[in-house]
């Protein structure tokens, strides 16, 4: 029960307080948070097309990674291949 009555004189002591030190006044508030959310549903409207071109790019500089790592691979596959192929002819002729 002392908790409870703590509590609520701690958020009375809290609101006046904040009444007596705000810098401006209810209707500046709210006039500044009218402004803010209008300038953050402006933000946000813009955030799918945003998004969007950002997924392109990123898509693209993937595509083009993964096409680079398949060359990589291919050509390391052929001059393995090569190799491998050398070494069995010469190990078959009785070269090494």
């Amino acid at each position: 029960m002392k908790f409870m009555w703590g509590l609520l004189a701690g958020f009375a002591l809290g609101v006046g307080v904040g009444l007596l030190l705000a810098p401006q006044s209810g209707e500046a508030t709210r006039a500044q948070l009218g402004e803010q959310g209008i300038m953050l549903r402006d933000r946000s409207g813009k955030l799918p097309d945003n998004l969007r071109a950002r997924a392109g790019d990123i898509t693209g500089q993937l595509r083009t990674r993964a096409n680079d790592a398949m060359e990589q691979g291919r050509d390391v596959y052929s001059r393995t291949k090569g190799d491998l192929s050398e070494r069995y002819s010469k190990a078959k002729s009785g070269e090494l």
